[in-house]
């Protein structure tokens, strides 16, 4: 899956495969969760959503099955 980085103030990223109907999201704070059994058109209506973060609140969180994915690791110095 190839996450495509989005417009919003919760969400840094998306990405879905539609065969697995995985969605695999990236919230700003560094955490990724990986939902299951998400169907195309929740997916299609994510992606045109003006407010991402509020159709996620309404329409998939706590809507799927899900697991956490870890978070992103900060950069250490060089």
């Amino acid at each position: 899956m190839q996450a495509i980085p989005i417009d919003s103030s919760a969400l840094e990223a998306v990405a879905y495969d539609a065969a697995t109907q995985r969605l695999e999201i990236e919230f700003r704070d560094g955490r990724t969760y990986e939902y299951r059994n998400i169907p195309a058109e929740v997916h299609r209506d994510l992606m045109r959503a003006p407010s991402k973060g509020q159709y996620f609140n309404a329409a998939i969180r706590a809507r799927f099955p899900y697991r956490c994915c870890g978070a992103r690791v900060p950069a250490g110095p060089a």
